[in-house]
């Protein structure tokens, strides 16, 4: 799999009009696709995803982290955040959380971007009509990915990046510099060979966020579903059709 380039927005804004941008891909967004069922039954909120999310997608921040936190409040210790199927076997953040990470509020801010540029999102929603080919293929396919899931199937616990300066540590760069050899070397279940140039080796080693790199392990799993292709793109055809479910978790 070859890393021709890397783009970066400096606005939510400017990732949104690169997503109406006319093209063809099969896309990895790093963030959840949608809330879990027991969550959303518990609210009232629609069940079907699409009125979910546009549902989602009225409401202010304050009010969902209220919302959320009354339904946590309400549930004994140890199980306070509701999960989805997909989290466990991917290891993720439950998708209601609103801090640490606030993925919540990551899906409160992409999702509806991505209905809005009509987007085909497997199992959830077909996407716009004028996103369709003259064979009736979607042109730009989305897919929920996650780096840390195939982060761990080569480093385990080792942590590989940090926001903070003050954690960006001898061991962290180590850690980079291991899962990209592995990357290239094919060593995943995916089967995928990385190919990158001498200055994109360095670029993604040298950048101790990690956020350039989890943006290869996210194109990584999107070339798995891209393989794959339609309708399931390698997602499980008995997915739950509100919940979402992260591309090459296992099912």
């Amino acid at each position: 799999m070859v890393l021709s380039k890397l783009e970066r927005f400096s606005s939510l804004e400017g990732w949104k009009q690169w997503l109406h941008t006319p093209a063809e891909w099969v896309c990895g967004f790093d963030l959840p696709f949608g809330l879990p069922r027991e969550l959303v039954q518990t609210l009232g909120w629609p069940t079907e995803w699409l009125a979910c999310m546009q549902h989602y997608a009225s409401l202010e921040r304050e009010g969902i982290r209220a919302q959320f936190a009354a339904f946590c409040d309400a549930r004994p210790a140890g199980g306070k955040f509701a999960h989805r199927a997909t989290d466990r076997p991917a290891g993720s953040s439950p998708s209601m959380k609103w801090v640490n990470p606030p993925v919540a509020y990551m899906l409160h801010a992409g999702v509806p971007a991505l209905i809005d540029a009509g987007v085909h999102l497997p199992g959830l929603w077909a996407g716009a009509a004028d996103n369709l080919d003259a064979q009736g293929r979607a042109r730009r396919v989305g897919l929920e990915a996650y780096p840390g899931l195939l982060a761990r199937e080569i480093l385990a616990a080792r942590s590989y990046k940090s926001d903070d300066r003050a954690k960006q540590t001898p061991e962290r760069l180590i850690a980079r510099k291991d899962l990209i050899t592995a990357l290239e070397h094919g060593q995943t279940r995916l089967g995928l060979r990385l190919k990158l140039s001498h200055a994109q080796r360095d670029h993604l080693i040298d950048d101790a966020s990690g956020d350039a790199l989890d943006a290869v392990l996210c194109m990584l799993q999107a070339a798995w579903a891209a393989q794959h292709g339609a309708p399931w793109y390698g997602l499980p055809p008995n997915m739950d059709s509100l919940e979402g479910w992260i591309v090459t978790a296992p099912a």
